[in-house]
């Protein structure tokens, strides 16, 4: 299968290119790597446009205008830009292990889709990642969640399980087949702020007939810490979450599909 690998990013270019780097020193390089970009300033085109000189994979920038909170539509976007078979989705903002692409591809399998964990690294062990590329590993200080560090495919085997609900859903690391993807029209853009987009995509797959893979002890990705987004939006993000639920919904209206159509035109 072809894997294309999904970055979001938003004016954080530092922490971008820990991103970027980090995908470098994969076991399993991704087909193609995708930032999909929310408004971003000239420094982060800028900093894209410098990897994309001697990237060892397809490195493209999707971006769109700045004009709020639109993460839903940016990875769409990106999503209709995708080569590959199976799309990996991260947050820009991420330190992944040198074998995260490798334990996502075996993780995966037909109408299933995958949800994976992740390590928050705290501020002054983030302060070293960004400034001076420190590596993180299991006896750093300043982390939580430090027992999903261990990377273990006996570990992952016992504690992996299916498990179909949207709980501990978390966006900075997922993974789907593009043609999943596509038959729930992607991420539902009737949200916008920050809250409740992952999970209501996440509610439209199972009830679509996927099954959620909670993957454990491998493909984690290290967060690298910042302030929390706002919340403004919640209560209204709320609403469509809780109207997917109580009508069933296997697919939005306002999704993907407008992308693929300019993109076959």
């Amino acid at each position: 299968m072809k894997i294309s690998l999904i970055v979001t990013t938003y004016n954080w270019k530092e922490a971008l290119a820990i991103t970027l780097e980090s995908i470098k020193e994969q076991t399993l390089l991704p087909d193609e790597v995708i930032v999909a970009d929310d408004g971003s300033h000239e420094d982060t085109k800028a900093l894209i446009e410098a990897y994309q000189l001697n990237y060892p994979t397809r490195l493209v920038h999707s971006w769109q205008e700045d004009v709020g909170f639109r993460l839903a539509a940016s990875r769409n976007k990106a999503i209709a830009k995708a080569q590959g078979d199976y799309l990996i989705i991260v947050d820009g903002d991420l330190y992944l292990p040198n074998t995260f692409i490798e334990s996502h591809a075996s993780a995966a399998k037909n109408k299933c889709f995958v949800q994976g964990g992740r390590v928050l690294l705290g501020p002054i062990v983030s302060k070293k990642v960004i400034e001076n590329g420190y590596k993180p590993h299991f006896l750093s200080g300043d982390i939580r969640n430090r027992h999903n560090m261990l990377n273990s495919a006996l570990l992952s085997k016992i504690f992996t399980k299916i498990r179909n609900n949207d709980k501990s859903t978390r966006g900075c690391n997922f993974a789907l087949w593009k043609k999943d993807a596509i038959a729930v029209n992607g991420y539902n853009e009737d949200f916008e702020g920050w809250g409740r987009e992952d999970s209501e995509m996440v509610i439209r797959l199972l009830n679509n007939g996927s099954d959620r893979i909670y993957l454990k002890f491998q493909a984690v990705g290290y967060h690298i810490y910042h302030k929390e987004s706002s919340r403004g939006m919640l209560e209204k993000n709320d609403l469509i979450y809780k109207n997917t639920i109580e009508k069933r919904s296997q697919h939005c209206v306002n999704g993907l599909d407008k992308y693929l159509l300019k993109s076959s035109q």
